[in-house]
C-alpha cells in the first residue's frame, strides 16, 4: 500500500498544489487523478508566475488578448480560468460522487486586495460567475480584513478557499467567519450548504524558527501547529451550535493542510503528509511530494489525535524556547501576503512583456 492509498482509506483528500497548461494538454493531470487519486487542485500567483514565465504555452493567447486591448490583469484571469475550468470539468465526477464535498479547483483574487474587504468580495463574486463552475473555489486571504469578505461571500453563496492561514487562532477566526455566513443564510431562508476549505500553511513554520530553537525541536513546529488546528476544528464543529446547523443542512468547512512540501533537504519529502493524516481533511501538495507519496510503501498511516493534548505539549516546549506562536503566525501571514503581491507583480509584468505592452 502506498502513502496515498493509505490516506484515501483514512478519508483524507489529496489535491495538487499546481496547475499549468502542459499538465492539462499532456494528460498528466488526468493521470494523477486516475493513478494517484488526486481529487482537486489549487493555484496561486506564484504558481502562475512560474507557469507563464517558464513556457511559451500561453504566448499566443496573451498576444491575441493584448491585440484586442485587454488589460494585463484581465488577460491573466482569462488564461487562468481557461485552465481551471478544464481542470474543474476533469474533477466534476468527483464533485458529483461526493455530493459537493470534494473535486474542487481554486482561483485566487488579486493579492493586492488582502486588506480590502469590499473589493475582495466584489472580485470573488465576479470571478466565480465568470468561471461558471460549481466546483470552483475562490481564494480569499484569511487576514483580519479578509474575514469580513469571507463571511459575506459565504452568505452570497460563493464557494471559498480561505488562504494564508498560519496559526490555530487564525484558523478559528476563519471557522467563525464561515459559520456566521452560514447562519446568515439560514436566517434569510437560503440553502445552508456553501462549500469551503480553510488552508493552513504548514512548512513555513519550521523555516521561520530554525535558528531559534534547540536541535531536538527542529521540524516539529509545523506539525504541532497543524495538529492543534485539527483538534480545534474537531471541537469547533462538534458544538451544539453546529449540531443545529447540520440539522438544517449545513456542512463543516474542511480543514486543508497547505504548503506541505518540505523545504529542508534533510527531511522526508512526505513529512507533512504522513504527519498530518486526518479524516475529513484535505492535503494539497506539490508534484514532487505527490510522486514521493505515490512511491512510498506504507502499510498504514496513523491519524493525528482529535484531542489537543499532544500538540499542546509540543507547543509548550516551543513557548519555553521563546517562540510566541501567535506572533510568529501573524508575521508569517503578513510575509505570505507580501510574497503573493510580489509574485502577482512579477506575473503581470510577464504578461505585459509577452503582450508587447
Amino acid at each position: 500500500m502506498t502513502t496515498i492509498s493509505a490516506l484515501r482509506q483514512l478519508g483524507q483528500s489529496l489535491w495538487l498544489d499546481n496547475i499549468t497548461r502542459a499538465l492539462l494538454d499532456s494528460g498528466t493531470l488526468a493521470r494523477y487523478k486516475s493513478e494517484l487519486g488526486v481529487t482537486g487542485l489549487t493555484s496561486n500567483p506564484t504558481i502562475y508566475d512560474r507557469a507563464i514565465g517558464g513556457s511559451g504555452d500561453y504566448d499566443a493567447q496573451i498576444a491575441a488578448a493584448a491585440a484586442a486591448g485587454v488589460p494585463a490583469e484581465e488577460i491573466f484571469f482569462g488564461l487562468a480560468l481557461d485552465d481551471l475550468t478544464r481542470a474543474a470539468d476533469l474533477f466534476r465526477p468527483v464533485y458529483d460522487a461526493t455530493d459537493g464535498i470534494d473535486g474542487f479547483v481554486s482561483l485566487e483574487v488579486s493579492p493586492e486586495l488582502a486588506y480590502d474587504a469590499t473589493t475582495t468580495l466584489a472580485e470573488a463574486k465576479r470571478l466565480w460567475a465568470k468561471g461558471g463552475r460549481a466546483n470552483l473555489l475562490i481564494k480569499i486571504p484569511g487576514t483580519p480584513q479578509g474575514l469580513g469578505a469571507i463571511e459575506d461571500a459565504i452568505f452570497a453563496g460563493i464557494p471559498i478557499n480561505v488562504t494564508l492561514l498560519f496559526s490555530p487562532a487564525q484558523y478559528l477566526g476563519c471557522a467563525e467567519a464561515y459559520t456566521r455566513g452560514i447562519e446568515r443564510r439560514l436566517a434569510a431562508g437560503l440553502p445552508a450548504y456553501v462549500p469551503s476549505v480553510a488552508s493552513l500553511f504548514v512548512s513555513r513554520w519550521d523555516g521561520a524558527v530554525k535558528d531559534k530553537i534547540p536541535a531536538e525541536l527542529e521540524l516539529q513546529l509545523g506539525l504541532a501547529v497543524g495538529r492543534r488546528a485539527y483538534a480545534d476544528a474537531v471541537a469547533f464543529f462538534a458544538t451544539e451550535r453546529w449540531a443545529a446547523l447540520k440539522a438544517a443542512g449545513a456542512r463543516p468547512q474542511r480543514l486543508l493542510f497547505a504548503s506541505t512540501g518540505t523545504k529542508d533537504p534533510t527531511a522526508s519529502p512526505t513529512l507533512y503528509v504522513t504527519g498530518l493524516a486526518a479524516p475529513n481533511t484535505v492535503n494539497t501538495i506539490p508534484e514532487e511530494t505527490l510522486l514521493a507519496a505515490g512511491a512510498d510503501d506504507l502499510a498504514s498511516v496513523d491519524p493525528i489525535p482529535a484531542a489537543p493534548g499532544e500538540a499542546d505539549a509540543m507547543l509548550a516546549r516551543f513557548a519555553q524556547a521563546g517562540i510566541d506562536v501567535d506572533a510568529v503566525g501573524l508575521d508569517l501571514q503578513q510575509k505570505g501576503a507580501a510574497s503573493f503581491v510580489a509574485s502577482w507583480t512579477s506575473l503581470l509584468a510577464r504578461v505585459s512583456e509577452k503582450s508587447g505592452t
